[in-house]
């Protein structure tokens, strides 16, 4: 299980992990298991973790006022789920995120955080993945505002293929920001080209 992590973490960092390194991240970061639709974080509640996905799919998203939801998030495999604002902040998370998948994950919780960044490769790991992330969502936000559905679409299918093999089309259409019918003409244009 943690083997999947250090993989993760040299593909983010040029310096190794050290014995001692490895032996605190095994401390620090403990295993867990959610079954499919379970909640790691429910909207009102802290954020007392952030998770690494070592088997399954979660999905981040809210709730509007007349109770549809709006995915904010899909993960998968080697990604890492977490409400940053309410982890760090400690305020109380607009967000649900739950199991989409039986999910097994290592989690860490937000005190041991700081205990991790001591560790230079976590901390070159950590930035490199923050600008990712910052990266990836201002093309998100970006292709939301300026591109219209199928073109939309096109690019989740070419960033992000496994999701549309994993979630199904009403997640992929909240996630796009467009309806299911949107989502399936799009499709159905797609698939007669």
């Amino acid at each position: 299980m943690y083997e999947q992590l250090f993989s993760y973490i040299s593909r983010y960092s040029e310096s190794p992990l050290t014995v001692e390194d490895e032996a605190l991240i095994k401390t620090v970061l403990k295993p867990a298991k959610l079954k499919k639709k379970e909640l790691f974080l429910e909207q009102g509640n802290i954020c007392q973790y952030t998770g690494f996905i070592i088997k399954g799919a979660m999905r981040q998203y809210s709730i509007d006022s007349a109770g549809n939801e709006h995915i904010i998030q899909l993960a998968l495999e080697n990604w890492w789920m977490v409400d940053r604002e309410s982890y760090l902040m400690k305020t109380p998370s607009v967000y649900n995120i739950d199991a989409w998948e039986d999910t097994e994950l290592l989690i860490l919780e937000a005190d041991d955080l700081q205990r991790l960044l001591e560790i230079p490769t976590i901390k070159e790991m950590f930035w490199k993945m923050n600008q990712s992330s910052f990266i990836a969502s201002q093309k998100r936000l970006n292709n939301s505002i300026a591109l219209p559905a199928m073109e939309r679409y096109e690019q989740l299918l070419k960033s992000y293929p496994d999701f549309v093999q994993r979630f199904p089309q009403h997640i992929i259409a909240s996630y796009l920001g467009i309806s299911k019918e949107t989502l399936s003409r799009v499709r159905s244009k797609l698939f007669q080209k």
